[in-house]
């Protein structure tokens, strides 16, 4: 049983930065990646980014491509957010992709745990 739980989430002005964390029961060697996905109230949940375990790729968001940015420190999954915006307001989960299967990253079927969320705030 993979866990997963986030932490970092607040209320920031437009322009700050925010850096989420999430301490997860299994290191990227042992999974095929990890990511970042968010839920805005109202609206679909959403990818962000994630790291794959093959040559630490990582993949971006068209929307945060440039802010944001997906590492990994041992076992925890840090994503650090620059110049935040409104726009970026929701529920940052993080996920595990443990089995293989031919969904792209940016597919949330794609991840088989999830963290509970953390909330990030965006004030205009």
């Amino acid at each position: 049983q993979v866990q997963l739980a986030e932490s970092g989430g607040g209320l920031v002005q437009a322009g700050e930065s925010l850096r989420l964390s999430c301490s997860t029961s299994v290191a990227l060697k042992n999974s095929y990646g990890l990511g970042w996905f968010r839920q805005a109230p109202g609206k679909e949940r959403e990818f962000v980014a994630a790291i794959r375990r093959s040559g630490g790729a990582t993949y971006y968001a068209d929307s945060v491509s440039g802010r944001f940015t997906i590492s990994m420190d041992k076992n925890t999954l840090l994503l650090q957010m620059a110049s935040l915006k409104p726009g970026d307001t929701a529920i940052y989960y993080c996920n595990a992709d443990i089995a293989y299967d031919d969904y792209p990253v940016t597919d949330s079927r794609k991840y088989e745990y999830w963290g509970p969320g953390t909330q990030v705030t965006v004030s205009s």
